[in-house]
């Protein structure tokens, strides 16, 4: 980045740092496979803007000056034409700040296990996997929400405001929330493997070894804990 971009940012109020964790977390969802040139998007929100990925751009090749950079009337005060989804991220910040869960990250994924799930419009979810039912409990199915409109987070809303991390959104991939824009990638790295393992287990080996339900019981209150503690 020139000494003139970096004096321009100064004077907007724009962080080199965001943009550097949104162009990093851009960079491994493209190297796993989570997101592609035209599917997938990354934003993170500090101080009243919003930092997020441009439209039609490969993930992996993102540079400073392509992160576009919204403020707080919603306008483009840097980089490139933003994603059409912008709408989502900007609600799904707005939800959850709303309800009280602090979050500064958002992560649209079209990876290829949680995207199949929302194409059958299926819940992933198990009563055999103590690290799903401890941290997430399940990753539920929101309707169909036509993408990039409102709609989207119109019909996620109750489970987000009921603090769910990663919701799936029906026939569209899923949308991930976190502390901080790794936090949800880290979200959506966690449940595209856990709904792998629950792919085969359930779908493919036709069922699931559950454990007791008072084991059950307790790793979804061990979930409930965590929860909680995910208030702002």
């Amino acid at each position: 980045m020139t000494d003139e971009n970096r004096k321009k940012m100064q004077e907007l109020g724009i962080s080199e740092d965001v943009i550097n964790q949104v162009l990093f977390v851009a960079k491994r969802m493209d190297d796993k496979g989570l997101v592609n040139s035209f599917a997938g998007n990354i934003s993170a929100k500090v101080d009243g803007k919003i930092y997020i990925t441009p439209t039609g751009q490969n993930k992996g090749l993102l540079t400073p000056e392509k992160i576009a950079v919204i403020d707080q009337n919603g306008e483009r005060i840097w980089g490139m034409k933003e994603t059409s989804e912008i709408i989502m991220h900007s609600m799904a910040y707005d939800i959850c700040e709303k309800n009280g869960w602090d979050v500064g990250g958002v992560v649209h994924s079209h990876s290829k296990v949680l995207t199949a799930f929302s194409m059958a419009g299926i819940d992933v979810e198990t009563e055999a996997l103590p690290e799903m039912m401890g941290n997430f409990h399940k990753i539920p199915c929101a309707p169909y929400g036509a993408p990039g409109t409102k709609f989207i987070m119109t019909m996620a809303e109750p489970y987000f405001a009921d603090g769910y991390r990663i919701v799936l959104l029906g026939n569209h991939g899923s949308l991930a929330v976190g502390k901080n824009v790794e936090d949800a990638m880290n979200v959506v790295e966690a449940c595209e493997a856990i709904a792998e393992q629950i792919l085969i287990t359930k779908y493919i080996l036709n069922g699931e070894k559950a454990l007791d339900p008072d084991e059950v019981a307790r790793f979804f209150d061990i979930y409930k804990e965590n929860r909680e503690k995910r208030k702002l």
